[in-house]
């Protein structure tokens, strides 16, 4: 087990086990399920009849096409398998051990045929090495071209503390250490007491201005070039603690006082959300077991729109966490890592009493919480190997993770002496849309259009919402295309379908509109 997971398993757990972990979110457990704590989610400008739509508003029907769902893999944004191209130890194995270069080991991954998105997890000193600038490693470069290249998408965090690297490193940049203090934390024990390491581990000053200034200017610049960069699915939220995720297990923090650490960590979380208005942020759920204010900043930060993350829950299975995760609000997307199974190892598979691999039992559990993102880690040969050994479990999180949404029923009605198109939109996938989504309804020449918009998060995982349109007068027995777009934070993107039918380039379903005398309509009353 790495030393990251040793930490949260001895460390977070055994607070969690004796009592002592905090609530996630302030309020009482009733509130925090309640539907209208975080509002109704993004605001819709555009927004569609959405029903109900009653037999006896028309003058006749008719059922013009049924959909069916698609079992294959559909790439859209805001839900996928995420491979990882660099995490807290480095990049894959076989380049740390020299058996292959990192171009080699990128451009494995990104090949792979069920990676969806690129994923970086670096040290503050990976790409900042002076005042004003970035100045990103390798891994960074070679993954934003790999994405580039393979018309694949990135998510990444920059961590402000990574314990993997002391004690002759910290995560932050040589430049800052002469201004910033470092706390020493403590050093790290096993449940017994007995000491694990020879060192105290070391924690930069967080609250120190000088600290909050760099801080500033390491979003301000990373914002700059990532912010609404097409490439960019998301943005980790640079939290407190080690690697990044808003704890320092069961060693002290380095704060004089909880409202200090509450005021830093708020306010460092407030500034990522004003400044990263267009590309999402996730946040990490980790209960607050170092006392430094995460319930707090977790619910600014659902309020605010922000995506949700765990690290590690298929191995600790903490049941608030589990709890708050899969009752979060529809069109909140959640990505979930690989924290017991990392390496995917076929050699060390071990199979229940029912013959089900051990990771896969454990990577299912994503569909029990509706999420969107599942962590494939670094190893790609291992992946491969282990999908074609045991490919039902990488393929049924293709088909059900996320959302997956087709119009499944399409009707056309006489209605205003002209004619209505009503579309029933399912969701074969576990999540809500994670934003709004938009229904367009076109000429395949574009010189008729119509669109609007769902209402935030609809359809919901494994249900429909159904929407209108009302068509210009003669319109009767043309084609006509479908096709949806997913807008968040004001970024839209093309989704395609997620039906078996047979669709168009662009991802749209056509039909074709009934004349009034064609045979098969129904009379409405």
């Amino acid at each position: 087990m790495s030393t990251r997971r040793h930490f949260v398993k001895t460390g977070g757990l055994a607070l969690l086990m004796a009592g002592q972990g905090s609530r996630l979110i302030t309020g009482n457990d009733n509130n925090e399920r309640d539907p209208g704590k975080f509002g109704n989610g993004p605001e819709v400008k555009d927004r569609l009849d959405q029903g109900p739509f009653d037999i006896d508003q028309d003058q006749g029907w008719l059922e013009l096409l049924i959909t069916s769902p698609s079992k294959k893999p559909i790439r859209n944004f805001g839900t996928g398998l995420a491979a990882y191209t660099c995490e807290e130890n480095g990049p894959a194995v076989a380049v740390r051990e020299g058996r292959e270069t990192l171009e080699q080991s990128i451009e494995k991954l990104a090949t792979l045929p069920f990676t969806d998105v690129l994923y970086i997890r670096c040290n503050w000193r990976d790409i900042q090495d002076a005042p004003g600038k970035l100045n990103p490693f390798p891994a960074w470069k070679l993954t934003f071209e790999a994405a580039r290249q393979y018309n694949l998408r990135v998510g990444f965090r920059v961590q402000l503390s990574n314990p993997e690297i002391q004690p002759g490193q910290l995560a932050l940049p040589d430049f800052l250490q002469q201004k910033i203090p470092v706390v020493k934390i403590g050093w790290r024990k096993d449940l017994k007491g007995n000491y694990l390491t020879d060192f105290e581990y070391r924690e930069p000053q967080y609250d120190h201005p000088e600290f909050q200034k760099a801080f500033r200017e390491l979003n301000d610049l990373l914002a700059d070039g990532y912010n609404g960069n097409p490439l960019v699915e998301f943005m980790d939220m640079m939290m407190y603690g080690f690697w990044g995720e808003g704890h320092t297990s069961n060693l002290p923090n380095p704060f004089p006082d909880y409202l200090t650490a509450l005021n830093t960590t708020l306010g460092m979380t407030r500034y990522q959300v004003e400044t990263w208005d267009k590309t999402p942020l996730l946040i990490n759920t980790q209960p607050d077991i170092s006392k430094t204010g995460n319930r707090e900043c977790l619910d600014y930060a659902m309020r605010e729109g922000c995506w949700l993350r765990s690290d590690s829950i298929t191995h600790i299975e903490e049941p608030k966490q589990v709890d708050q995760l899969a009752n979060r609000p529809p069109w909140l997307a959640v990505a979930m890592e690989n924290g017991a199974y990392r390496h995917y190892d076929p050699d060390k598979i071990q199979l229940d009493e029912n013959g089900i691999p051990s990771y896969e039992c454990s990577f299912l559990h994503v569909l029990d919480l509706g999420a969107n993102y599942w962590s494939l880690w670094t190893e790609a040969d291992n992946l491969r190997r282990y999908h074609e050994t045991w490919p039902e479990g990488f393929s049924t999180l293709q088909r059900r993770m996320g959302y997956r949404v087709r119009p499944s029923w399409i009707w056309q009605r006489k209605r205003y002496e002209t004619s209505e198109v009503i579309l029933a939109i399912a969701n074969d996938g576990v999540a809500g849309v994670p934003g709004i989504l938009r229904i367009i309804i076109e000429s395949p020449d574009i010189t008729f259009r119509q669109s609007g918009c769902l209402d935030a998060g609809h359809p919901y995982g494994g249900r429909i919402r159904e929407c209108n349109f009302i068509l210009p007068k003669g319109m009767e027995g043309q084609q006509l295309n479908l096709r949806a777009e997913i807008e968040v934070k004001g970024i839209v993107r093309p989704v395609t379908w997620a039906c078996a039918q047979t669709l168009n380039e662009d991802g749209s379903l056509s039909i074709r509109l009934k004349y009034f005398n064609d045979p098969g309509w129904r009379k409405g009353v």
